[in-house]
This record gives structure tokens, C-alpha cells and sequence, in this order.
């Protein structure tokens, strides 16, 4: 099969081949997938250049988690039905070796849930980290019907989401955004209202749009960064949910001013997450996909010898949509 993968750390132009590789075996509970999209998050180019210091230990890696295909051909203990369904992809590389960025990728079947036909291979793609991360921010902590949600980040790739996931079920929603085009990205995904976080007054701002009321809950892409603002803005017993703290990966927490608001803080991660969390986000993402609920972006679809052009635009980190390989 076609495929790509690195067998050493470094960057996408160093590392990065593309070539032949043996098509695996469907393994018992396991389907084997012909990949049609692959596609690319930030995790995946932050794990090549070396952010799992042991990830070569077992040998090479085909990277990224997320894609989507058609099972070709089950393992024992999965029912021969499931061949011919179109799937969506999530967790292909992580704790193995093998990812999305191939012809085939034979993974547990739980990890290749049904698309449905009325979501494309490139929306399928999308799914896994940045719609999955989005559902565990907005709903890990109940529900959100009546709240009133900080959505930091509302035109990033997660951030469009949770906007879209806390909108739909019934939450006022308050994004963040540093321009005119993702203030309209915002607006569009259904904000009620959008303020700038890199003003000076952005808490004083937030508490307008909510009516000059402390809100419920913040879901933060830059949670070092914010926390201050969080504190500000946060009601007694609120929540944070993060998923990144880039800006400040190791922040001081001011423990007393959070303790004394009974604050939860809520890290986030697709890999972690229960699986009764992800069994409910596939459930939700299927019921949404087929109502055509919910809005996407693809920035870039390139093929999957263009891997390297691709993982640089990621790296750049100035794109807003999905990034995606067609494997066709």
C-alpha cells in the first residue's frame, strides 16, 4: 500500500517519506479500512518533530489519527455487515504505530464509527480531535441549556465547534476573536456575541454581553494565557475547560482566587477521554452529520504525496480550516 511515515525525528522536509508499505492484517475486534482522507492536526506534526520522546522505540510511525474510508474487511468478532460502511477514523495513532496517512489502516472497530452518507470522506476527516475535543469542552461538565459559555479561540478549529455543539443545545454563547473575518466565522457558527481578547478591557467586555452577569462556564484554548480573565468572569461553582495552554505551557495558578470560587477545571484531551464520553460525542456527531447540522471548514486538501506541504501549513499555525490528504 501507499503510505507515509518517519522513522526519526525532525521536520516534515527531513523526515517525511512516502513509498510503499506492507497493507496489515485485520487483527480479532479489529476492520480494515481503504482510507480515501487523512487528516492533519496539530498533535500529529507536534509528535513527529518529537514531542513523545519514545514514540520510534517500536519502529517506524505512519502519522495522524483522524481520517475517513470504507471498510474492506473485518476481524473475528465483528459482524460481516460492517464491510462496505463508510467510516470516520479517530485514534489511529495513538498508543500504535500506524496512523491515517495510508491506503489501509486496520484499527479496533469501535475507533471507525459510521459516516453517514450525508457527510463527505473530506468531512469525515475533521472529526475525530477537533469535533470530539469540541463536544467534551462544552458538555463534559452537564448539560448547557440556559448557560452562558466564553468560547476563546470561536475560529479555530475547536473553537468553531464548540460554538456550533453549545449553540445547538440551547446556550448563550459569547466567542472571542483578535479580527474582523473570524468575528464573522463566529457570528456564523452561531455566537451571540463576539469580543476581542486581546483588547485591554476583554473581561469588562464579556460581562457586557452577558448583561453585566458572571457566566457559567469558559471553554479555553490558551488556558495560561486567559486565566486571569477566567477568574474575572467565572461565576461561584463555574468551569474552564481547556484543551491547550500554548502561549504558557507551564502557567502559575493563583490557587486561593480559584479556590474561593469553587472553580472546576477541566483538561481535555480526545485520547482520555472516558468512553462513555466518546461513545455520546460519536452519537451526537452521527445524529448531526445527518441532519446536516453542523458547519465545516476545509482549508486545504492536497494529496498524500504533498504530506510534507501539508504538515508545514499546520505548523505555520495561521489556518483555520482542516487540513486534509486525499489517499484516492
Amino acid at each position: 500500500m501507499r503510505a507515509a511515515w518517519f522513522d526519526k525525528f525532525g521536520s516534515a522536509r527531513e523526515v517525511l517519506q512516502v513509498g510503499e508499505r506492507p497493507t496489515p492484517a485485520t487483527g480479532p475486534g479489529e476492520v480494515l479500512v481503504r482510507m480515501h482522507t487523512s487528516g492533519i492536526n496539530p498533535s500529529d506534526v507536534k509528535k513527529r518533530a518529537g514531542s513523545f520522546p519514545n514514540l520510534l522505540d517500536g519502529g517506524l510511525v505512519i502519522p495522524n489519527s483522524d481520517g475517513a474510508g470504507v471498510i474492506e474487511a473485518v476481524g473475528d468478532g465483528v459482524d460481516e455487515s460492517r464491510v462496505g460502511e463508510r467510516v470516520w477514523v479517530y485514534q489511529a495513532q495513538y498508543a500504535r504505530r500506524f496512523g491515517t496517512a495510508a491506503e489501509y489502516v486496520a484499527i479496533d472497530s469501535r475507533r471507525a464509527p459510521r459516516l453517514p452518507d450525508a457527510a463527505s470522506f473530506e468531512i469525515g476527516a475533521c472529526l475525530g480531535i477537533p469535533v470530539m475535543t469540541a463536544h467534551r469542552a462544552v458538555f463534559a461538565d452537564g448539560p448547557v441549556e440556559g448557560q452562558t459559555l466564553l468560547i476563546t479561540g470561536g475560529a479555530g478549529r475547536v473553537g468553531f465547534y464548540a460554538v456550533q455543539w453549545a449553540r445547538q443545545a440551547g446556550a448563550t454563547v459569547i466567542a472571542s476573536a483578535s479580527n474582523e473575518e473570524d468575528r464573522k466565522t463566529c457570528l456564523a457558527a452561531g455566537a451571540h456575541y463576539v469580543v476581542n481578547h486581546r483588547s485591554e478591557t476583554f473581561a469588562t467586555e464579556v460581562l457586557a454581553a452577558n448583561g453585566g452577569d458572571l457566566i457559567d462556564r469558559v471553554v479555553d484554548v490558551e488556558f495560561g494565557a486567559n486565566i486571569q480573565t477566567s477568574l474575572e468572569v467565572l461565576r461561584i461553582g463555574g468551569v474552564i475547560a481547556t484543551y491547550a495552554s500554548v502561549q504558557e505551557p507551564e502557567p502559575t495558578l493563583p490557587f486561593f482566587p480559584m479556590m474561593y470560587k469553587d472553580l472546576t477545571i477541566r483538561m481535555i484531551i480526545v485520547y482520555a477521554m472516558p468512553e462513555s464520553a466518546k461513545d455520546q460525542a460519536i452519537a451526537d456527531i452521527e445524529d448531526a452529520l445527518s441532519s446536516n447540522a453542523l458547519q465545516h471548514r476545509i482549508a486545504h486538501s492536497l494529496p498524500l504525496e504533498q504530506i510534507v506541504e501539508a504538515s508545514e501549513i499546520i505548523e505555520q499555525g495561521a489556518v483555520r480550516g482542516a487540513v486534509i490528504l486525499s489517499i484516492d
